[in-house]
């Protein structure tokens, strides 16, 4: 065959070809490499239209600069011929990838690069415009690469392009819509114009390919599945496939949404899946307080009931991501409260508020809620339920459906399937575990272990109730951390996570379980796969991320930490707990101003818990601390003492009090603490964190403290 050439190209083979002509590969004699030319077929040579679009996807791509996107060269004319040149990427198209699905590793493989390459198109102002797995290609060396920006929009283009623009739309409503159907958005389809929230629906539609392998909207025809893009909500990817974790299909699902003001950037997508967390909605968000039901009943003795019911409700509704749900702590003051319910509204700072009524005679329940409008007053639902103590659950389930229903809120199958969980089918059982539950909040040592006997009444009632074995294996280790650690402690929590893993192996709480088994026996690695595993199973799971900032700040990871407790704190803006750890991560870092920041607000969270649980001794000592590190020395130094007094012969007391004393510059003090401490406690259940503690610091160089030190380690 008779070789050809374009200019100084020799052509190789053909690449391609489509509407705008065939991509050739070529070979640059001037400068030795392969190239790919972008042809404009002979009988187009003089359509203006075709030859102003094959100099704007020039234009486009060369205002780019982006591993992950093609590189265009040059565009040129020979002989009346037009054509672009650009990089030769050699490798698969993604199409010809996912026809099977892949290994899921290899999403995020895929996912990140991809979504990388947009969100940098889009920050100079180009929208693709005909995303799809057709035009992204998986290199030999597994990179990726955006191609044919053929149809690309620049923001700030002439008015010529602007023209061209007006002319595809038009097109669209005759019928000739120009890009691939199936990948388009709504309003593509509709032929309205398309901006860069399209390339993030386009981008939805691709990424949940390469999930599932399957598109998001069904039809066995182009013209089936461009009614279900207009019509239809799209199949959640973790329905399609299980393996799918509920972080990539709620982002996944967000790209999808019909409206595109509620699609988050494509900026957002990447920053998402880095972090493994899920979008925010792009609605506004509502705003509810649930708080704890009365107690109707003849003997008033359903308190834990009333609380639990509560409980209950506020954990199902914090799995919705378009709603925000004030704390346990917040909601908690207002109990039995004659107060306004607007005037309760306005100080916990909602837009709704839940409240209701038990009333438990025998077996028979009668359970009373109504949901009202913050700003007016009105109720906007409300319902009475008269049944058995059983149907306790589907009770629940009804109640937080109906708010779902009244605030006009769309869910989508995580969400569905956190609302309709059911723990146990024993209703006595679910009282018994209602009662552990509301022992554990407490803390103290006392109120751990009567939530230990509760949880283990409710195995006794139903040996297969996986919840109950978590909560015996939560009380265990926070008796072993925060009250002593001990043999007994640490079997408890080990016998009682497996056995939560064994019942359920999908359930979030028993793999945050089994990660604090193993921050027990200082195995870090597992405790951090299991916590990984709790946040992938839910990514709302308050204990997943505090547990994972405690392992990972033991570890020296304190960056990783920071980021973990201000997960932990998004999640529960009213935790004490929280707030302090950051406070600590702060002063890690030597910002003290951010720092002092924290532990104002640790404080006033603190005064909040002591005026419901003034015998509380752990937030006792965590507000000596806030005290003294925002100035008030002497009221610090007389918490820390207040505390010491509660509970002195427990060694995780006097460790924390140890850490008030150093900070407030009483040394000698902070380690006759420190010693006390270590004569009951494990080593290597604290070498770690007092090594990596900011608060010990000025025990640094200390004698006593370096031979303290010393020992610890012999002996852990």
């Amino acid at each position: 065959m008779q070789e050809r050439w374009v200019a100084h190209y020799r052509i190789l083979g053909q690449l391609g070809s489509g509407g705008m002509g065939e991509v050739l590969l070529a070979e640059d004699t001037q400068l030795g490499r392969k190239v790919a030319l972008k042809m404009l077929p002979p009988d187009l040579a003089d359509d203006a239209e075709r030859q102003a679009r094959l100099r704007r996807e020039a234009q486009a791509v060369a205002a780019l600069n982006h591993p992950n996107i093609v590189t265009v060269y040059s565009v040129d004319e020979v002989d009346g011929q037009w054509f672009l040149t650009m990089e030769f990427v050699e490798g698969d198209t993604l199409e010809s990838l996912i026809r099977q699905p892949l290994p899921l590793p290899r999403f995020h493989e895929i996912a990140l690069p991809l979504t990388d390459a947009i969100a940098a198109a889009h920050a100079r102002g180009v929208v693709h415009r005909d995303l799809k797995p057709a035009n992204i290609m998986v290199t030999t060396e597994e990179r990726i690469k955006v191609l044919d920006f053929g149809l690309a929009k620049i923001t700030t283009e002439s008015d010529e392009a602007q023209a061209i623009d007006a002319d595809t739309e038009v097109a669209t409503h005759t019928g000739a819509i120009i890009g691939t159907t199936t990948y388009m958005s709504p309003e593509q389809l509709r032929g309205l114009p398309a901006d860069e929230r399209s390339d993030v629906f386009s981008l939805g539609v691709t990424l949940f390919a390469v999930a599932t392998g399957h598109h998001p909207f069904a039809g066995g025809t182009e013209a089936e599945r461009i009614t279900a893009i207009l019509r239809d909500k799209p199949q959640f990817a973790s329905e399609v496939r299980r393996e799918v974790s509920p972080v990539v299909a709620q982002v996944i699902n967000a790209c999808l949404q019909k409206d595109p003001a509620h699609r988050p950037s494509a900026r957002e997508v990447h920053e998402a899946l880095v972090r493994k967390r899920p979008l925010e909605t792009r609605a506004p968000l509502q705003s509810v307080a649930v708080l704890p039901f009365a107690d109707l009943s003849p003997q008033r003795d359903q308190d834990y009931l009333c609380e639990g019911i509560a409980d209950e409700l506020m954990n199902a509704l914090t799995k919705i991501a378009g709603l925000k749900v004030a704390s346990r702590t917040s909601s908690l003051q207002f109990k039995g409260a004659a107060a306004d319910i607007r005037d309760i509204g306005h100080r916990i700072g909602v837009d709704t508020v839940v409240e209701g009524s038990v009333r438990k005679a025998g077996n028979k329940l009668r359970v009373s809620a109504q949901l009202t409008k913050v700003e007016d007053g009105y109720q906007l639902w409300a319902d009475r339920y008269d049944r058995e103590l059983e149907d306790v659950f589907a009770i629940q389930e009804d109640i937080a459906r109906c708010i779902v229903t009244a605030l006009e809120i769309e869910l989508n199958a995580y969400e569905n399937l956190a609302l309709q969980r059911t723990r146990t089918i024993d209703a006595q059982a679910y009282e018994f575990y209602l009662r552990g539950r509301q022992f554990q909040h407490r803390l103290d040592r006392r109120s751990l272990e009567f939530g230990c006997d509760m949880f283990e009444q409710a195995i006794q009632i139903d040996p297969n109730y996986a919840m109950a074995y978590c909560g015996i294996a939560d009380c265990s280790a926070y008796l072993y951390f925060y009250h002593g650690p001990n043999d007994e402690r640490k079997r408890a929590v080990e016998d009682a996570s497996r056995r939560a893993l064994e019942l359920d192996p999908q359930l979030p709480e028993a793999h945050a379980s089994r990660g604090q088994a193993f921050l027990v026996t200082g195995d870090h690695a597992a405790a951090d796969a299991e916590f990984e595993m709790a946040i992938h199973l839910d990514p709302r799971l308050f204990e997943g991320y505090y547990f994972y900032g405690r392992s990972a700040f033991a570890q020296g990871r304190i960056q990783q930490a920071g980021e973990l407790f201000r997960r932990a704190t998004e999640l529960r803006p009213d935790d004490y707990q929280t707030r302090s750890l950051q406070a600590l991560i702060y002063k890690s870092q030597g910002d003290h101003e951010s720092a002092v920041a924290a532990h104002r607000q640790a404080l006033e969270r603190i005064k909040a818990h002591l005026a419901l649980n003034p015998d509380n001794v752990r937030a006792r000592y965590f507000g000596a601390i806030a005290l003294i590190e925002v100035g008030e020395r002497e009221e610090g130094l007389k918490w820390a003492r207040r505390a010491l007094a509660m509970d002195p012969d427990d060694a995780h007391v006097r460790y924390n009090v140890a850490c008030a004393f150093a900070v407030a510059g009483a040394h000698g003090d902070a380690i006759d603490c420190l010693e006390q401490a270590a004569s009951t406690m494990r080593a290597s259940a604290y070498v770690d964190w007092i090594a990596n503690d900011p608060e010990l610091r000025p025990l640094q160089g200390n004698p006593r403290f370096e031979a303290l030190m010393k020992r610890l380690r012999q002996n852990s």
